[in-house]
């Protein structure tokens, strides 16, 4: 199952595909009791598409086989056991992907010539990804982190590892020409790679970055390299042996500090906005905005859900899941317009937002 987005898969994803482009979407559940609905509510989800397939007259029965296929070996892959509070899959000519999102989705099936991606891109939005590098001398491992987690990511050549037996070694210490670890150079090139693999993913999926490692480690990265000047530094060694747990208890603190810090930057900018006028709040006036491009930041409380339809005019007005035209999901809609049109987005903790009914924005004129 897929977790991490980057703005390349995304892309990717959003690419028009050869109807039908499948998109099925379900909650899901880290925990009994409720996790154990999980298995029925997916084999129903998936018969749903499976029924929509059957009977939309634009799909040939070569291609249904083919989708019913892709669907059948998505299914095969979900893991219930390790998922997180959404679900989706997408199936299409060819070509089938299993992501597991850390925000809750509608139970939905949408048959189309693309995947729908915005629940995918609010669940990456509200995660605050982050990069965490492990620094030491023999080894260097990236980890994904996100709300509450971290996992190691096996992309861009991590995790780079080498041996610190030195051929040279006996001579180097008969002359007394034998360098310290993190004075070798070796140790060096070592750390230069390391650097500069980071810096390539920088330029395709830019996020936060925590450095781990002993201090020494981290002295020789900044000197040799350029992505740890910008990077939180957390002088914690033996992390780059470890596993998650142990790598996400080191950055924990800080990582908790910067949300928190984050949280205050954007009451005080919506305050401000609301000062000179440049400030919606509320679910409908939010839409209204986002929907000219006028947004510039977006604070949305974490577990902000509500369900809208349209009132037959230009707004938007509260409706029950099962009315006709419900839109379960407005909210992701919100986060995923904002971010086309270049905003910022923010989520911040529930009753940040009270006096905005959950959702506001700083306008950008």
């Amino acid at each position: 199952m897929e977790h991490a987005l980057s703005p390349t898969t995304l892309t990717e994803l959003r690419r028009p595909r050869p109807y039908p482009a499948v998109s099925v979407l379900t909650p899901t559940h880290r925990r009994e009791p409720d996790k154990a609905q999980d298995p029925v509510r997916l084999r129903k989800v998936v018969t749903e598409a499976r029924k929509q397939l059957e009977a939309d007259p634009g799909v040939t029965r070569e291609r249904r086989m083919d989708v019913v296929k892709q669907l059948e070996q998505a299914l095969a892959e979900v893991d219930l056991a390790h998922v997180e509070d959404g679900l989706a899959i997408f199936a299409a000519p060819g070509e089938h992907q299993v992501w597991s999102l850390a925000r809750t989705v509608p139970e939905r099936v949408v048959l189309s010539d693309t995947f729908l991606t915005r629940n995918l891109v609010a669940a990456q939005a509200a995660e605050r990804p982050f990069w965490v590098l492990a620094v030491s001398a023999d080894r260097i491992s990236l980890w994904s982190g996100g709300t509450g987690h971290v996992t190691e990511a096996r992309t861009a050549g991590f995790p780079l590892a080498r041996s610190l037996e030195d051929p040279d070694a006996e001579r180097k210490e008969r002359v007394g020409d034998l360098p310290s670890t993190f004075r070798d150079e070796r140790t060096r090139h070592f750390m230069r790679a390391g650097d500069t693999a980071l810096a390539g993913l920088l330029r395709t999926d830019p996020r936060p970055v925590y450095v781990t490692g002993e201090r020494a480690a981290l002295a020789l990265l900044d000197e040799v390299g350029t992505v740890g000047r910008d990077a939180v530094h957390v002088p914690h060694g033996g992390l780059a042996h470890a596993g998650p747990d142990a790598v996400w208890q080191a950055v924990r603190p800080l990582v908790t500090a910067q949300d928190r810090e984050h949280a205050d930057t954007v009451t005080r900018e919506l305050e401000t906005a609301r000062g000179r006028r440049a400030f919606a709040a509320g679910v409908d006036e939010v839409w209204q905005n986002a929907t000219a491009g006028r947004i510039r930041l977006l604070a949305v409380e974490e577990n902000y859900r509500v369900t809208v339809r349209d009132d037959g005019g230009d707004h938007l007005v509260p409706a029950e899941s099962d009315d006709l035209d419900a839109r379960d999901d407005i909210v992701d809609e919100i986060v995923e317009q904002c971010l086309d049109t270049g905003a910022q987005v923010r989520f911040v903790p529930d009753g940040t937002l009270d006096d905005a009914q959950g959702i506001a924005g700083v306008l950008r004129y």
